[in-house]
């Protein structure tokens, strides 16, 4: 193109100048130039077009350049595609709450806020003395318990053996009252044949004495014979009854004695009652034990103190809480992912994480996927039964694991927020 000018000499734009500066390209041939009227500007049009006549080559720049736009928003495109970020994400870790499992009064607290303490190392101790009295009382019953045991188990042999002498004795002595019986029963067959033979004779002195053909004396002596043979039978009936009965009170003292089984069971059980109370105050000496082991109390886990809240002298409570321990040795990420990002998700995938505290990039895995959303934990869940229900997209907890020994120095902490992205392809 070629500008009217007072002069008459071509000229060109600022533009032209400058793309011809820098190109090198000689300037356009004039008579290609369609003429302009005096003091007319060129269109941006008229100058494209003349730009590309003067200088071909920019519209292969040009089209490299959108090769190169298409090929850099393909390729955004598919990064962000396989994968899904949020903001809505913080890490999280154990919080363990430290209290103390007897109540007393504090003697020391060895540590204080934001100290790294290690797992068994004493956090706090107990005034001891009213637990030390405890387990000396609970040494004294367990040792009275064991005597009284030691006497029962002892008189479980000699109650056996003596009700066994006893069972046998009255035994023997039924048999002896039984062959009693039978021998004054004898007695009482030869009474009663003596007492028939002196009243036999006794009857024929009678008829002898009033013919005067014995003496008065010997008719008397019959008569005495007889008088002593009917003492004799009578002796012997009353021993009869008195070996019966005997024999009843020998059978008696046989049917009490048989009660020694009985006997031996209830000493037994005794002794096995007597073991049970050893067992029980053996029971209340270890819980004394413990209780004053639990006078001193120790760090559970390795992390860092917060939360103090005793002091000493002051009086605790069986469960009040004292301190609290953060693990930093093992800490995870909670992402609140939408429910539309899930649908490629799954545990096991790797995931990077952005901490906005520190610019730090950390790797993990998808450990996760939360079974519920976190409206549903809420305090007041949204009830759509109303009927005034509004879509809403929710959001589900996805914990990411952190691979281990990317914090030697611990400087994460639980509640950082941070923003994790996860490759779902």
């Amino acid at each position: 193109m070629r500008w009217a000018s007072p002069s008459s000499k071509p000229r060109h734009s600022w533009e032209e100048s400058k793309v011809a500066e820098l190109v090198k390209v000689p300037p356009p041939d004039e008579e290609n130039v369609e003429p302009r009227k005096t003091g007319e500007k060129p269109s941006r049009r008229d100058l494209a077009v003349g730009f590309f006549r003067e200088y071909p080559i920019a519209k292969w720049i040009l089209a490299a350049l959108a090769l190169a736009v298409l090929a850099g928003g393909f390729f955004v495109w598919r990064y962000y595609s396989v994968r899904e970020t949020t903001d809505d994400a913080q890490i999280d870790g154990h919080i363990n709450p430290i209290s103390s499992r007897v109540s007393g009064t504090v003697l020391r607290v060895l540590h204080d806020d934001n100290e790294t303490v290690k797992a068994g190392d004493l956090l706090i101790e107990l005034d001891p003395k009213d637990y030390q009295v405890a387990v000396d009382r609970a040494r004294a019953d367990l040792a009275n318990a064991q005597a009284g045991a030691t006497a029962a188990n002892v008189d479980v042999p000699l109650t056996t053996t003596t009700s066994s002498s006893q069972l046998a004795a009255a035994d023997a002595a039924v048999k002896a009252a039984d062959r009693d019986v039978v021998a004054a029963q004898a007695r009482v067959q030869e009474s009663q044949a003596n007492y028939d033979k002196a009243a036999a004779d006794l009857k024929r002195m009678e008829q002898l004495v009033a013919k005067d053909e014995v003496s008065r004396q010997q008719f008397d002596a019959s008569v005495a014979a007889a008088s002593s043979a009917r003492a004799t039978l009578d002796a012997a009936n009353a021993g009869v009854s008195s070996a019966e009965s005997r024999v009843i009170q020998a059978r008696a003292q046989a049917a009490a004695a048989k009660t020694v089984p009985e006997q031996i069971r209830v000493t037994r059980a005794r002794a096995g009652a007597a073991s049970a109370e050893v067992q029980k105050y053996r029971a209340a000496l270890e819980q004394a034990e413990l209780n004053l082991q639990y006078t001193k109390v120790y760090a559970p886990v390795t992390g860092v103190l917060s939360k103090r809240n005793v002091e000493a002298g002051q009086v605790v409570q069986a469960g009040q809480p004292l301190f609290a321990i953060v693990d930093l040795d093992n800490l995870w990420v909670t992402a609140n992912f939408k429910e539309t990002q899930l649908n490629s998700m799954r545990p096991g995938q790797k995931a990077t994480v952005t901490v906005d505290a520190y610019g730090h990039t950390y790797s993990g895995l998808v450990e996760s996927i939360g079974g519920a959303t976190g409206s549903r934990f809420s305090v007041l869940p949204p009830e759509n039964a109303t009927g005034n229900y509004v879509k809403v997209v929710q959001r589900l907890p996805v914990r990411i694991r952190l691979n281990q020994g990317q914090d030697p120095g611990h400087i994460l902490r639980p509640g950082m927020s941070v923003v994790p992205t996860v490759r779902t392809k």
